[in-house]
């Protein structure tokens, strides 16, 4: 068995790879070639959120186990901790444990990416991230890739955060990135917003954001959190990362349908349909579009393959030096 920590992970799994592997996994779970239980997540006392997430995508199978813990947030401690392990399907033994931080906070901004080059307008070139963590860091190198950004607006509730994204971000990639003070001030001319800060309750509402907007709302997984408004998620064109977990565990579906603001069918469809053409994206200039992304167990069980797979190759290509 195989362990692969964070530094071998980021080395192999690059944003071009993730999601070129990203948009074959959101296919086969469209045609039915992936497995993907519901995950289960329980409270512990401390408040940290234990995820199992397991999922079957053909030669390996296995799960993620991980903790979100959002104390950890500012301080020298990641707020996602844990592994991926891996099992090949053939024999059913262990192949390996792929260090589960990294591999979340690259697939996420892919995800994303992909989602925002389905949806977004072709000319979008503003992007506002709230909060300046991993996520923020993950999106704008992933969406970069898909829009020519030519300008970043950042808000988090630690300013000095926000200072640090900004320079670091500008330094990386020579954009200009904004401090903002204010959810408003970092949206109002966004064509694209990430919302990357596990929110308990919704602070982006619909007179905050210019028409024609596209969002990735990621940060919460619950159905009781939620960072979009029901009067947004009601005048959005709504997609999911997977529709039947986004009717389990999505706060922003299942808490404007509870307020009846929005019906069942307000899910337009998901990623692998987008993708498979199963779905319309856009339809008109002034359409908001909202990705609401959960985070899938096939997401991290794909991502742990290449990054196991790849190691192997390195492995092999060492030996013959």
């Amino acid at each position: 068995m195989k362990i692969i920590e964070e530094d071998q992970v980021r080395k192999l799994l690059t944003p071009e790879k993730c999601m070129e592997v990203m948009r074959k996994t959101f296919i086969d779970l469209e045609l039915g070639k992936c497995t993907m239980p519901q995950r289960m997540i329980c409270r512990m006392p401390n408040t940290a959120a234990f995820g199992f997430m397991p999922a079957y995508i053909g030669d390996f199978f296995g799960a993620k186990v991980i903790t979100a813990y959002e104390p950890n947030m500012g301080t020298g401690y990641p707020s996602h901790i844990g592994y991926v392990m891996l099992f090949e399907s053939r024999h059913c033994t262990v192949c390996g444990m792929i260090e589960a931080g990294s591999i979340t906070e690259i697939r996420t901004g892919c995800v994303s990416a992909i989602a925002t080059d389905l949806l977004a307008e072709k000319n979008a070139h503003t992007m506002a991230v709230i909060g300046a963590g991993a996520q923020a860091r993950s999106h704008l190198a992933a969406i970069r890739l898909v829009r020519e950004i030519t300008e970043v607006m950042v808000y988090d509730k630690n300013p000095e955060a926000s200072m640090h994204y900004a320079e670091e971000m500008k330094c990386k990639y020579s954009i200009p990135v904004k401090v903002c003070e204010s959810v408003e001030q970092a949206v109002a001319d966004a064509d694209i917003i990430c919302t990357v800060c596990p929110a308990k309750e919704a602070y982006l509402t619909r007179n905050m954001v210019k028409k024609g907007v596209h969002i990735n709302a990621v940060g919460t997984f619950s159905p009781t959190t939620r960072e979009v408004a029901s009067d947004l998620i009601g005048a959005s064109r709504l997609y999911s990362d997977d529709t039947s977990c986004c009717r389990k565990e999505s706060g922003e579906y299942l808490i404007p349908l509870k307020e009846g603001i929005i019906k069942e069918d307000h899910i337009v469809g998901s990623i692998g349909e987008l993708l498979l053409g199963k779905v319309p994206g856009r339809k008109k200039k002034d359409d908001i579009t909202v990705f609401d992304a959960l985070g899938l167990a096939v997401e991290d069980v794909a991502s742990a393959e290449i990054v196991y797979l790849d190691s192997e190759k390195e492995k092999d290509n060492e030996s013959l030096r």
